[in-house]
């Protein structure tokens, strides 16, 4: 499945490695539903949430990144 591209606005640059993500956020940067990346990170695979006051999950944009340097594309059929 190829990664759908992001609007550059939704996309942190390198030196915002603090900044906080969405579910829907990190969902899109590898192309997958927001209940995978819920799984990713119960599994251990994205390090733990950050949860905001209103009990809204957040990722690190540094976590994430981490992942998506990792993560090869899959080769096309």
């Amino acid at each position: 499945m190829a990664r759908r591209p992001l609007p550059d606005a939704a996309t942190p640059s390198p030196a915002d490695a603090d900044a906080l993500l969405t579910p829907a956020q990190v969902a899109a940067l590898f192309g997958v539903d927001g209940k995978t990346v819920a799984r990713w990170a119960k599994r251990g695979r994205l390090p733990a949430a950050v949860c905001t006051a209103g009990g809204h999950r957040r990722y690190r944009w540094a976590d994430v990144h981490d992942l998506l340097s990792r993560v090869t594309p899959a080769e096309p059929a």
